[in-house]
C-alpha cells in the first residue's frame, strides 16, 4: 500500500494521468498563492556574507534530483571542507556535528542517512546537520575549515553563496501543490543551472552482484536508478529516508527468494550492521569541466 502511495505521488508531480491533471487543475490556485509568498520571501531577504566560500547544491522541485553525488565530486577536490545539510529524517534537533574530518562522532539515526553517507564518501570533510544552516556556516569557520558545501540550500537567500541548480525535466511546471516546484528561478537571482548528461554523468557498480537479487531502497523518485539496474526479481521501494527494520528486510529477502538485498549507499549506511546478505550500487560522477572551473574560479575568489 505505501509503496502504492509514494508511486502514485511521484506520477502526479512528475509524470500525471488525466485525473491526476484534473487535481492539479483543481490545487492551482492554492498553488499561485504559495509561489507568491515564496517570491515576496525571496524579495523581502538580506543577504549576509559568512567571509568564507560557500557552494549550494540544489534544485526547484521536490523530490531526488543528484545533489548528494554532485555535492561530493565537487567537495571532494578541496582540503578543509566542510558539508552542511539539514539531516531530513533524523531524531536529533539543533546542530550536530557529525563528523569532524577524522572520526564519526554520532550514529546514523542521530545524522539522518544523507548526512552519514557524506562521512562514508568524503571521510576527510567536516559534515554538519542543522535546521540553522547560517549556525552550521559559523561553527565550520571555528573548525578552521576554507570552504563549505551546502545540499540543498538554493531557498537560503540570505546566504551569499553560489547556487548550482540541477535540472528536473517534468511536463508538470507548476509549484507545490498542484506540481512539484518549490521555487522559482526568480529574478535578479544568480544560478549556474547544470543537467545530467550536459554537465555530469554519473556511472553505477554493483559490488557483490548475485543472480537473485532484489531491489530495496528508501530515495526519492527510485525509477531515477532503472537505467543502472541489472534484473532483479522484485523493487520494493519505501519513502525517502526510511530507516529500515531488520525484520522488514528479512521478510523481503523470504518472500522474494532473493540472494541478497540490491541497495544504494544511502540505503546502505542504515543497515551495514544487520548483518543481511547485501549487493550495493556504488555511483561514480564525472563532471564538465566547465563546471569545475566556474566553482574553482569563485572558490578562489571569495578566500
Amino acid at each position: 500500500m505505501k509503496q502504492t502511495l509514494i508511486l502514485w505521488g511521484e506520477r502526479y508531480l512528475y509524470a500525471p494521468s488525466l485525473f491526476q491533471k484534473l487535481l492539479s487543475l483543481l490545487l492551482s490556485p492554492l498553488s499561485l498563492l504559495y509561489c507568491f509568498y515564496m517570491q515576496q520571501r525571496y524579495q523581502r531577504v538580506r543577504v549576509e556574507d559568512f567571509g568564507i566560500p560557500i557552494v549550494s547544491v540544489g534544485n526547484l522541485t521536490v523530490g531526488g534530483s543528484g545533489k548528494t553525488p554532485v555535492v561530493t565530486a565537487l567537495a571532494s577536490r578541496y582540503h578543509k571542507v566542510a558539508i552542511v545539510l539539514r539531516g531530513y529524517g533524523r531524531e536529533s534537533r539543533g546542530l550536530v556535528l557529525v563528523s569532524d574530518g577524522e572520526k564519526v562522532l554520532v550514529d546514523v539515526a542521530y545524522s539522518g542517512d544523507e548526512a552519514m553517507l557524506y562521512t562514508q564518501l568524503l571521510p576527510k570533510a567536516v559534515v554538519i546537520v542543522s535546521e540553522r544552516r547560517e549556525m552550521a556556516i559559523i561553527k565550520a569557520k571555528e573548525m578552521g575549515c576554507e570552504v563549505v558545501f551546502l545540499d540543498d540550500g538554493y531557498n537560503k537567500h540570505h546566504i551569499k553563496k553560489l547556487d548550482i541548480l540541477i535540472n528536473v525535466q517534468t511536463s508538470n511546471t507548476s509549484c507545490l501543490p498542484s506540481g512539484p516546484y518549490r521555487e522559482r528561478l526568480w529574478a535578479g537571482k544568480e544560478a549556474l543551472v547544470i543537467e545530467e548528461g550536459v554537465d555530469f554523468s554519473r556511472s553505477v557498480n554493483i559490488k557483490n552482484t548475485t543472480e537473485k537479487m532484489v531491489l530495496v531502497t528508501a530515495i526519492a523518485r527510485a525509477e531515477r536508478l532503472d537505467p543502472f539496474l541489472p534484473p532483479v526479481l522484485d523493487k520494493i521501494y519505501f519513502e525517502d529516508h526510511h530507516f529500515f527494520i531488520k525484520n522488514e528486510l528479512e521478510e523481503i529477502l523470504e518472500r522474494s527468494g532473493a540472494d541478497t538485498l540490491l541497495v544504494t549507499m544511502k540505503d546502505y549506511v542504515k543497515i551495514r550492521t544487520f548483518n543481511l546478505p547485501l549487493s550495493v550500487m556504488e555511483l561514480s560522477l564525472e563532471l564538465d569541466d566547465t563546471l569545475v572551473t566556474r566553482v574553482d574560479t569563485y572558490i578562489k575568489e571569495r578566500q
